[in-house]
């Protein structure tokens, strides 16, 4: 019998695989599926916090998650995940090494945690899982360029149209505080870019 616990592990699987590989096969789908472990967030609840060390590529089912950072007593969000989406802090899974970021919910959330040592021991095994892995590395990197490259030329509605185009979920269910940190202006500046004043 299929539960809805299955359901949205497939179609999570799904979503993520072919937001970055497309083309993988059943087969290929199968071995990740065997390998996540579900995880329920409630609102607020946190799923790493600074300090920590992330063993695991995460996979959001259902919910919006953001990543932030403290810096001069002011909390920065450098990324938001919602379904279909991959939350990695990169350097602390890759190095195992404590991460600077903080993953929270948003919203009442599932994930599923792709153990990082697990999926490495699929890659040497799977040609197929081995060049998922590579698409999710090198997403990851251009996602980071782009947002360096928003920051460094684009004006503030720029960079707020950009956010509108690319992830209108971002605009709909993100608190207004977020974006404007995520988008590096203060809630007024978002507010006049809102009003387009700005």
């Amino acid at each position: 019998m299929t539960t809805n616990t299955d359901i949205l592990l497939k179609t999570t699987i799904d979503a993520v695989v072919n937001s970055r590989y497309p083309d993988m096969a059943p087969e290929g789908r199968k071995l990740l599926e065997e390998i996540l472990v579900r995880k329920e967030l409630k609102k607020d609840e946190f799923l790493f916090g600074e300090g920590e060390i992330c063993e695991q590529i995460v996979f959001v089912g259902k919910g919006m998650l953001r990543q932030f950072y403290y810096k001069n007593k002011k909390d920065i969000t450098e990324h938001f995940s919602y379904e279909g989406c991959i939350l990695i802090s990169i350097e602390s899974t890759l190095k195992h090494v404590p991460t600077h970021l903080m993953a929270q919910a948003l919203e009442p959330a599932v994930v599923y945690m792709l153990p990082y040592e697990r999926f490495m021991r699929l890659t040497a095994m799977s040609w197929e899982i081995n060049l998922f892995y590579r698409k999710i590395l090198e997403y990851s990197l251009i996602v980071s360029q782009v947002k360096a490259d928003s920051w460094r030329f684009e004006t503030a509605r720029e960079r707020y149209n950009q956010l509108m185009s690319t992830h209108p979920e971002v605009i709909k269910r993100a608190p207004l505080a977020h974006i404007a940190s995520y988008l590096l202006m203060t809630p007024e500046t978002l507010s006049r870019v809102r009003a387009g004043v700005l």
